[in-house]
């Protein structure tokens, strides 16, 4: 299944209770905001997010970025309200919390489309050792999942388990989901790193993350955009590679050979088709760190 191809290297959760970080959220590098009426907001301040996200959001100025929804549960008291509030003001898409299953899928998807939201593509957290486990049915749940977003530390405390360096209890999770993601041709994100103070742990998880085969990573702190971005963007030589395997492998085809050697490695078509992804991928982040600059 065709990949879904969009600079996600930082996504940014921003709280719909402070109009100062709705509004400062317009000038950071980040490449998505996830505007959010989710489980950070006090319950006292539900309804006043909502009204101070459909405002933002109507009003504009986030530029080339990616504008996201984070909503409430669909059975909490909140989360229909939410839905409902969201589903046609002009953001990019709804990420939904605490989907467990495809059936959970399909329940917030119809009720988003009774509400005028059929046009709206969705996303969907991964936050429990259950989700982690139905990963494959809820990426194969609708065509309209564009992403998949992990949130680790829910699932840290749910199995248990503590946070270290290496993120050893997470592995197995994570991979879970990305080959989930990756049958299904979802973006797949990875989850945030509670101590933002902690730059040399978050630099490593971003770097863990990107070789792992995640598209990026969300996060909590403004000051842990440049980590994120500069981890998942392709570097100059990586860039040059790519160009020169997909040169060489096909001067190797015209001449009758299906394979070519380059830097002393193997290239084959599946390199090429990587290669291509990894070009394409660096023209979209260049365009919208021309917004930037």
């Amino acid at each position: 299944m065709e990949y879904c191809l969009k600079p996600r290297r930082s996504m940014l959760y921003v709280p719909g209770c402070n109009t100062h970080y709705l509004d400062r959220a317009r000038t950071l590098q980040a490449d998505s905001v996830i505007l959010d009426l989710g489980d950070p907001i006090l319950v006292d301040a539900k309804i006043q997010s909502r009204d101070n996200i459909v405002a933002a959001v109507k009003k504009g100025g986030y530029g080339a970025r990616e504008v996201v929804i984070r909503v409430n549960d669909l059975d909490s008291v909140w989360g229909k309200d939410d839905i409902k509030a969201v589903a046609d003001i002009g953001a990019d898409a709804i990420l939904f919390p605490n989907i467990e299953s495809s059936d959970d899928v399909i329940r917030a998807q119809t009720y988003l489309d009774s509400v005028g939201g059929g046009h709206m593509p969705i996303m969907v957290m991964i936050e429990s050792p259950l989700a982690v486990l139905n990963a494959k049915e809820i990426a194969a749940a609708s065509d309209r999942i564009t992403c998949m977003v992990m949130a680790t530390s829910d699932l840290i405390s749910q199995l248990h388990a503590r946070v270290t360096h290496e993120r050893i209890a997470l592995l197995t999770s994570l991979s879970l989901v990305i080959l989930a993601a990756r049958a299904y041709g979802r973006c797949v994100i990875d989850g945030i790193t509670s101590d933002f103070k902690n730059m040399h742990s978050f630099e490593y998880a971003c770097r863990l993350g990107r070789d792992m085969g995640f598209d990026g990573k969300s996060l909590v702190h403004p000051a842990q955009i440049a980590y994120c971005n500069d981890a998942y963007t392709p570097k100059a030589t990586e860039i040059a590679y790519a160009r020169e395997i997909i040169k060489a492998l096909k001067e190797a085809n015209e001449s009758g050979r299906g394979t070519v050697v380059v830097d002393n490695k193997l290239v084959e078509q599946h390199h090429v088709k990587a290669a291509q992804r990894l070009i394409k991928l660096h023209e979209m982040i260049e365009e919208l760190e021309e917004e930037f600059i």
